[in-house]
């Protein structure tokens, strides 16, 4: 899917690096060109220049050809506009705004446009509403760092080591259930077709390391 990500900050290069890193097809935009330098050296995407509510900078980031777009700059009455003009003007399916506000963000939730309120677990709402459906985790600890999820993996990690596993996501199996029974795994724990999955990440990633635990394993995971 392409996406198109208004705003370089911290929450807009973390999100489009892991739009990146799981596939998609990403165009950043900001109007600070030392933004970009926040993004990882191995993000594949576009950098755009300009403002994010300027319909020929959005026609420059491919906005009509992208299935989602995210409003994620330090204002919010940028953000708001951009996320209009994206879904009223060029019919985006899935648009989100990073809004500070909270009484607006509830005048724009009624407008039809979900939001993202500052919180530390940002990056993962943003990418949960952008590629998701469902609530991405099911426990998080209070200071919101840490969060563990179900991993909906793809059959080939059947075979593989729960290590190959934690090595791609970036985080740790807490724990599984086999067979109806909770297993603590260990370094020398194979992945088994019945088994349910949960990991542990850093918050920010645990939205990508869902997205990339349902992909095959890479040519550089571990032999089985």
């Amino acid at each position: 899917m392409r996406v198109v990500v208004m705003g370089c900050g911290r929450v807009g290069a973390s999100l489009s690096d892991g739009l990146a890193r799981v596939g998609h097809e990403v165009a950043v935009i900001d109007r600070d060109s030392t933004a970009f330098h926040r993004l990882s050296p191995e993000f594949p995407g576009e950098r755009v220049l300009g403002m994010g509510f300027d319909r020929d900078v959005l026609l420059r980031a491919g906005i009509e050809e992208a299935g989602a777009f995210a409003a994620v700059s330090s204002g919010d009455n940028s953000n708001i506009i951009s996320a209009r003009v994206a879904r009223e003007t060029f019919g985006v399916e899935r648009v989100v705004a990073r809004i500070y506000d909270a009484k607006r963000a509830a005048v724009y939730e009624r407008l039809g446009i979900p939001t993202v309120a500052t919180v530390p677990w940002t990056t993962d709402r943003l990418l949960n509403v952008l590629t998701r459906e469902t609530e991405t985790t099911k426990w998080r600890d209070p200071s919101g760092n840490v969060g563990v999820t179900e991993l909906p993996l793809h059959e080939e990690w059947v075979g593989h080591r729960v290590t190959a596993l934690e090595a791609a996501t970036g985080g740790r199996v807490a724990f599984m259930i086999r067979f109806g029974g909770g297993v603590l795994p260990d370094p020398k724990t194979v992945i088994q077709a019945s088994d349910q999955v949960y990991l542990a990440a850093i918050s920010g990633r645990v939205a990508e390391a869902m997205a990339i635990a349902a992909l095959p394993p890479g040519d550089d995971v571990e032999e089985k």
